[in-house]
């Protein structure tokens, strides 16, 4: 049977009011996924049981769909590891449970770095609710079925103030969402409310690619989902769905920016954290190239690639981290293959492994993540050219199948 979907779909999350798990999911069904198509798989991962009240409201005069999640209260205190495990027993498409692992990891390393735990024992407490876990999966599924590739989103805006949690009273935005959306460009818009939710930011960072403008497409299909309470402004989040346009292939070209500025009065010792920060804060790619400038004097030409939402943010490392007194910018056209992360097992522990695409969908290339294949050779004690070599063989066998 062919599918009905256009191959390189995107999606913008249009996050003015902020996001969370809820109104992903209300979008999501707005903007055309029927509710069974995310229901139903939802219902064969082993939870406690639980219905998906849908309602149409309005926010400041908007229409939009609100989803609730109705469950018993309390339930079972689960582990990142137990969550994991769920996912990985439910009979899930392999994207959507792909997309779903991907956004429990995040949210389970931001929360072990904000609480300095280990990983895999941290305590989701009400994140493993099956309100989150039904958001977080059902999101995925509902992007699945609308066949994205790719996700982009607006800046993020976050509210301000202070908000009580299980952990106590703590600032707007919270610890994790920090975390989680660490590269996002944020602005609190100045609501003392919180508008992104943990579940919101782990579906975002599990997902978009880049953050800025609407990239250039012909809109499908655009879904509203409301947030709970009223705002000054509509407390929607807007899901807006459709194909590239004005572009050559399905896969770009994008919009991006390079950042360049020549320096030669700098410890090279310092160029390691230069790097480190430009990559926190947004960049897509950063690189140092030798040059030779007047005088024939030796000094390096550093670049950053980065959306225009994260311009400004990448600047202010530059100004701040090195010893430039100025910064040039163009824009230049980039084309990506879509691209997506799975798992392999090597000496018992999992690595993520990056699959490429090509433009008919097939994958087309598979790499491991050189940092976890670190850890696996730290935690097994092994030389880490083997650990990688086995993640490398693991790696094509994915694309075998």
């Amino acid at each position: 049977m062919t599918d009905p979907r256009p191959a390189g779909r995107i999606a913008y999350f249009d996050c003015f009011a902020g996001i969370s798990g809820d109104m992903v999911l209300g979008a999501l069904i707005d903007a055309g996924v029927p509710l069974d198509e995310i229901a139903d798989p939802l219902r064969k991962i082993p939870l406690e049981p639980f219905e998906l009240d849908v309602t149409h409201v309005e926010r400041q005069g908007l229409a939009a769909t609100h989803v609730r999640v109705r469950a018993a209260e309390g339930g079972v205190l689960r582990t990142y590891s137990s969550v994991r495990a769920l996912i990985e027993e439910g009979d899930l498409p392999p994207r959507a449970r792909q997309v779903a692992l991907d956004a429990f990891r995040r949210l389970a390393e931001a929360e072990a770095k904000v609480h300095r735990k280990d990983v895999e024992h941290v305590v989701f407490h009400e994140l493993g609710n099956v309100d989150t876990i039904v958001d977080i999966v059902g999101a995925a599924i509902g992007l699945d079925h609308l066949g994205i590739e790719r996700v982009h989103a607006s800046a993020v805006a976050t509210g301000m103030g202070m908000t009580r949690t299980e952990h106590g009273i703590l600032p707007i935005p919270g610890p994790a969402v920090v975390e989680l959306l660490k590269g996002a460009p944020l602005y609190s818009r100045g609501i003392p409310s919180e508008l992104v939710t943990p579940t919101g930011a782990a579906i975002l960072a599990a997902t978009a690619r880049a953050y800025g403008e609407l990239p250039p497409m012909r809109v499908a299909a655009v879904g509203y989902g409301a947030g709970s309470r009223e705002l000054e402004i509509p407390n929607v989040l807007r899901l807006i769905v459709g194909e590239p346009a004005g572009v050559e292939d399905a896969y770009g070209p994008l919009p991006a920016l390079v950042l360049e500025t020549n320096i030669d009065d700098m410890n090279p010792e310092l160029y390691e954290y230069v790097l480190e920060r430009l990559f926190a804060a947004g960049a897509q790619d950063a690189w140092i190239t030798p040059v030779v400038m007047k005088k024939s004097r030796p000094a390096v030409t550093l670049s950053v690639l980065c959306d225009q939402g994260a311009e400004r943010a990448l600047r202010d490392v530059l100004f701040a981290e090195t010893t430039t007194l100025g910064v040039r910018r163009r824009l230049v056209e980039k084309w990506t293959l879509p691209r997506e992360t799975a798992r392999v097992e090597v000496a018992g522990h999992p690595v993520r492994v990056k699959v490429s695409r090509d433009a008919a969908g097939r994958a087309s290339g598979a790499a491991p993540e050189f940092a976890d294949c670190a850890e696996v050779a730290r935690a097994t004690g092994r030389p880490l050219k083997e650990i990688f070599a086995e993640a490398q063989a693991a790696a094509r066998g994915l694309l075998s199948e």
